[in-house]
């Protein structure tokens, strides 16, 4: 239908930006309506109207989709409109893609209606913690699991929750229920931490005076993640991989990872314009911090064999394959791991390979530069970490190693 367009309007903007669907009433009239999609300028078409094709755009697929979703549900209401003799307003239209979206459903006025609302409300509402990007998939699918224990500890009880019942007590008696299902310290912390979330929303929203739920103190354990060490990473860059191509792409993707200090969705969305002569300028996704980063020269010789990154792929299936890549490495070093499961802590015995992940590459970074001496502050700039005591939480340094760091300082200073 060819009053149907979908644009963006900065189309100079180097940043993510929100794409439009207008539609024009006869000559004089218009509706712009943001849509919750979101592209870089340089991979839209304006003449197709959609997101380009490109091994460096992660979302080509999805975002395409949406708006082939969204234009057809405009076509549908139109014809639709035309045979039932309704005129198509701009207010009716806009009311269409809000009720799509699931805009104005948040003034629902019971624990329940809200809670599914807010969940709904995902797909729309901006983070504004995270310079206006859209909630993202895995936060609403942890809204949506945390409503689903409450229906779950609802039926067990023989209750029906209100605003009015969210408080200390209940919070108390709801990790308990989620202790008896065996759930982890750092599970539980998260379906907390969304109830909180979803109950303040209801207080700006006037819909409760209830501020109880407050007081309650969330435990959260500190995770014991592992990072590769300097010589581990030369055992998987010089791993023969050649029975198996895939996984070799998987090993590289994973090393420029190990050589930046970038998140996995920031190592997924280089482009040859983040390239300044030696240096790798970009702005994170999780943060929308600003970093520079020296260029190693195991990165630029797979940047240069692969013309860019290796390959495409979600974070979830990267995390399988790599497992394999440092297993046929050899990283099989008897690694103990300890989490708290149903209020009882658990130490479990595995080989190094078993807990290697995507995020493994940037703790592996930081952690390799601070026990070569290298300052933290300047780690830190090139990591994002705003606190030294955050920052010294997340690498994995043993006393061990603590201990000849000092004696490496004390030998410097003679």
């Amino acid at each position: 239908m060819a009053n149907i367009r979908f644009l963006i309007r900065r189309p100079e903007d180097e940043q993510p930006q929100a794409i439009y669907v207008s539609y024009r009433f006869g000559r004089n009239e218009k509706l712009l309506y943001a849509l919750p999609l979101k592209t870089e300028a340089i991979f839209w078409d304006a003449e197709r109207q959609r997101v380009k094709s490109s091994k460096y755009c992660p979302y080509t697929d999805e975002v395409n989709a949406a708006i082939a979703s969204i234009s057809a549900k405009m076509e549908t209401f139109m014809t639709d409109s035309a045979r039932e003799g309704r005129v198509v307003t701009k207010d009716r239209l806009k009311d269409l893609l809000d009720s799509h979206f699931g805009k104005g459903q948040a003034d629902s006025a019971d624990f329940h209606q809200f809670f599914e609302a807010y969940i709904n409300e995902c797909d729309t509402r901006m983070n504004g913690r995270r310079g206006g990007q859209n909630i993202t998939y895995k936060t609403k699918r942890e809204y949506a699991r945390t409503y689903e224990y409450i229906q779950q500890y609802e039926k067990k009880n023989r209750v029906l929750l209100d605003f009015a019942d969210i408080d200390q007590g209940l919070l108390t008696s709801f990790v308990g229920f989620l202790q008896s299902l065996n759930l982890s310290t750092n599970t539980i912390w998260h379906k907390v931490v969304a109830i909180r979330s979803v109950m303040k929303a209801a207080v700006e929203r006037g819909l409760t005076d209830n501020e109880r739920w407050r007081y309650y103190k969330n435990a959260k354990e500190e995770t014991e993640a592992v990072a590769l060490t300097e010589d581990e990473l030369e055992k998987i860059r010089t791993c023969d991989l050649s029975f198996n191509p895939h996984l070799a792409e998987i090993r590289d993707l994973f090393l420029l990872g190990c050589w930046t200090g970038l998140r996995f969705s920031d190592v997924i969305r280089l482009r040859p314009e983040h390239i300044q002569g030696d240096f790798i300028v970009i702005q994170q996704q999780k943060t929308n911090n600003y970093v520079t980063i020296p260029i190693h020269p195991v990165f630029r010789e797979i940047w240069e064999r692969y013309d860019g990154i290796p390959l495409t792929i979600s974070n979830q299936k990267f995390n399988d394959h790599i497992k394999e890549v440092c297993k046929e490495a050899g990283i099989c070093d008897s690694v103990l791991k300890s989490i708290t499961k149903g209020g009882k802590k658990i130490t479990t015995k595995y080989e190094k390979w078993q807990l290697v992940s995507s995020h493994t590459g940037r703790r592996s970074f930081a952690t390799n530069l601070y026990k070569s001496g290298f300052p933290s502050i300047s780690i830190m700039q090139i990591t994002g970490h705003k606190t030294e005591a955050a920052f010294l939480k997340y690498i994995k340094v043993t006393p061990q190693e603590h201990a000849k760091l000092l004696m490496k300082h004390w030998n410097g200073t003679k």
